[in-house]
């Protein structure tokens, strides 16, 4: 028999299987990976240094989605608005790589190739140096802690006895569908209005 037309491990295959373990559990080990795909965990450690690595590549896939292309648009502040849509939806297909994802440090140069962009459309838009970085990391988190909002049940208040908390019971009943939505543009709109006044402080 010839050799196979594609490897039978690459990289691209390691970040698919590893994707879809932790779009079920939360979580992966490498052996549990090359279980999936049917080889040894030494052949997966030949294409990637170690779990490390792996996060690595799950970060560029699942940043892969975010249209860097919005940091293009002008004025500043309406590419900002949809780089964090855009963030915001690449990060709402993948909930559960988030924790893992946020308590690892950035490697992926695809990745840093982003945040390179969007520090320069910060820099470009008059921003202070000592700002830049700050404005990113709220704008991630307000970004973040919506994806997760959108993989929570739309009800997340279970009120077993309505008498005992009546003003919550009425706050809740007037929340329209889609308020996972609604709190983020209500978010982002809160946050452009301080980094607005960054921007134009002396």
């Amino acid at each position: 028999m010839g050799r196979p037309r594609r490897p039978l491990l690459d990289r691209e295959r390691i970040a698919t299987t590893a994707l879809e373990v932790v779009d079920e559990q939360g979580e992966f080990s490498v052996p549990q990976i090359a279980k999936r795909l049917g080889v040894q965990t030494a052949s997966v450690y030949h294409h990637v240094d170690g779990r490390d690595g792996i996060v690595e590549l799950l970060r560029e896939r699942v940043a892969s989605a975010i249209d860097g292309g919005t940091l293009d648009l002008e004025p500043w502040d309406a590419a900002l608005v949809a780089w964090a849509r855009s963030y915001r939806a690449a990060f709402a297909a993948h909930p559960r790589a988030i924790p893992l994802l946020t308590t690892s440090p950035v490697r992926a140069p695809g990745v840093l190739a982003q945040y390179e962009k969007a520090v320069g459309r910060l820099l470009d838009a008059g921003f202070a140096l000592a700002d830049v970085m700050p404005v990113i990391i709220a704008l991630e988190n307000l970004v973040l802690g919506s994806a997760l909002d959108l993989a929570a049940p739309e009800a997340m208040w279970e009120l077993a006895d309505e008498t005992a908390t009546p003003r919550l019971a009425r706050a809740l009943d007037a929340v329209p569908e889609g308020r996972a939505d609604q709190a983020f543009e209500l978010a982002l709109t809160g946050y452009l209005a301080h980094v607005r006044t960054l921007r134009d402080a002396p």
